[in-house]
């Protein structure tokens, strides 16, 4: 009994942090005001792209940044990353 509890926990600790750990670039919903499609395949221009990206909190912008500079989390983003790249000196 005492080793289902302490797999249950672990198992509960392991969910609630993975939602924890997750990055700006994971989340539909820091990324959906860039795109022009709920299936987030058609990027806005980039004047629109940039008002929306204003439009962010700064530490949302600074977590974005951060997460395009690794190489790991911009692959699958890159050409949101381009962007967000292009835009980084724009908000100093």
């Amino acid at each position: 009994m005492n080793l289902k509890n302490i797999c249950l926990g672990a198992l509960a600790l392991s969910m609630v942090s993975g939602f924890a750990f997750a990055g700006a670039l994971d989340e539909p919903d820091n990324l959906a005001p860039f795109f022009t499609d709920s299936s987030m395949k058609t990027m806005k221009p980039m004047a629109e792209f940039k008002t929306a990206f204003m439009a962010m909190p700064k530490e949302k912008q600074d977590a974005m940044m951060k997460e395009c500079q690794d190489a790991a989390m911009s692959k699958p983003h890159a050409e949101f990353c381009a962007n967000v790249k292009m835009l980084g000196g724009a908000n100093k």
